[in-house]
């Protein structure tokens, strides 16, 4: 089974800064978070025109976690700073006994 070690998330915003969205790119996920640095540049310029300001961002993604991720909690500061991470839900958490844990990582 092929692993993901990195999400490319983008966001195109207005001169301002204050209407701001997710934009979808061609290629998301990368096996390697250097493949996804390496194509965010590319990513972004394939965007251009989309918004006044686009940024992205490389999100680590838990191999423990990969298939348990089920928001990306986002933020795009007045300076243009994109600050983003991947989460997994309260109710995922609960359902789990607090552990964000996959059934076959628990001690049995």
């Amino acid at each position: 089974m092929e692993h993901i070690a990195a999400l490319l998330f983008v966001v195109g915003c207005s001169n301002t800064m204050t209407d701001c969205r997710e934009l979808e790119v061609p290629v998301s996920v990368f096996e390697s978070a250097e493949a996804c640095i390496a194509e965010r540049p590319f990513a972004l310029g394939d965007l251009q025109g989309r918004a006044s300001h686009i940024v992205g961002e490389c999100l680590a993604v838990d191999p423990a976690l990969e298939d348990d991720y089920d928001r990306i909690a986002w933020n795009v500061r007045p300076d243009g700073t994109l600050v983003a991470s991947l989460e997994v839900s309260d109710m995922l958490v609960a359902l789990n006994n607090g552990r964000p844990e996959k059934d076959y990582l628990k001690q049995q």
